[in-house]
C-alpha cells in the first residue's frame, strides 16, 4: 500500500553522473543514508541493459522495504515486479498505467504547469512530480523553472502528494519544503557526489533526521 511518506527523498538515477560507480553501489550508498525510493531512469540504455539494471536494483531494494519506481517504462517494472513506474506528458496515460500494473502499483506523473495539472488525468497517479525547481542539466530539454513561488501556487491546485524535482541541492531544498513539498527528487546532488552516503543524510536533515 502507497505511503507518502515513501517520497520524502527520491534517488532519481543517472549512469552519466555516477563518476564511474556502479547504480547498485551508488544506491546502495544513497539507502544506506536514508533514501525512501529510488527511480531508475535510463533514457538511452538498451533495453537488455535497462532490464538488468532493474532486476539487481530490485533484488537490493526489496529486502530493505525501499519501493523501486521505474521511469517511463511499464515493460520494464512488469517484468521485475517494480513497485511502481513515473510517467511524464508524452508517455502512456495513467489510466493505462494502472490497467497494466494494477490498483497496487505506485504511479506518479511529472507536471510542470498549471495547464497539465488540470486535466484529468492529473487527478490518477498516487503523486505528482512538479518541476524543474531551479535550472538543472540532467534533463536537456526540461521546462521553465518554476522557482520557489511558482512551486507555491501549483502545489496549491491540488491535494495530490507532490514531490519536487529539478535542482535541488540540500541548501536550496528548505524553502521547497516550506512551499508544501511531501518530498523531494534529487539526481546529481547525490549520484554525482563523490560521498552518496553523507550527501543523502544531508538532505535527510531536512527532514528532522
Amino acid at each position: 500500500m502507497f505511503d507518502p511518506a515513501q517520497l520524502r527523498l527520491c534517488l532519481v538515477t543517472d549512469r552519466d553522473l555516477s563518476l564511474g560507480r556502479s547504480l547498485v553501489d551508488v544506491v546502495g550508498a544513497a539507502v544506506q543514508g536514508g533514501a525512501t525510493m529510488v527511480q531508475l531512469r535510463e533514457k538511452a540504455a538498451p533495453t537488455r541493459a535497462f532490464l538488468e539494471e532493474a532486476r539487481a536494483l530490485k533484488a537490493l531494494l526489496a529486502p530493505l522495504g525501499v519501493p523501486l519506481i521505474i521511469n517511463d517504462r511499464v515493460d520494464i517494472a512488469l517484468a521485475v515486479a517494480a513497485d511502481g513506474v513515473h510517467v511524464g506528458q508524452t508517455d502512456m496515460p495513467v489510466e493505462i498505467v494502472r490497467a497494466l500494473l494494477g490498483p497496487g502499483a505506485i504511479i506518479g506523473l511529472s507536471i510542470t504547469n498549471h495547464q497539465q495539472i488540470s486535466r484529468p488525468d492529473a487527478a490518477l497517479p498516487d503523486y505528482l512530480g512538479l518541476g524543474p525547481l531551479y535550472l538543472q542539466q540532467t534533463k536537456p530539454n526540461a521546462a521553465t523553472p518554476l522557482g520557489v513561488e511558482g512551486f507555491r501556487a501549483l502545489r496549491a491546485t491540488t491535494t495530490k502528494p507532490v514531490v519536487a524535482i529539478g535542482g535541488l541541492k540540500a541548501n536550496n531544498s528548505a524553502p521547497v519544503l516550506a512551499a508544501g513539498a511531501d518530498g523531494l527528487a534529487v539526481v546529481s546532488a547525490i549520484v554525482g557526489a563523490p560521498d552518496v552516503r553523507a550527501a543523502t543524510e544531508e538532505f535527510m536533515g531536512l527532514f528532522g533526521r
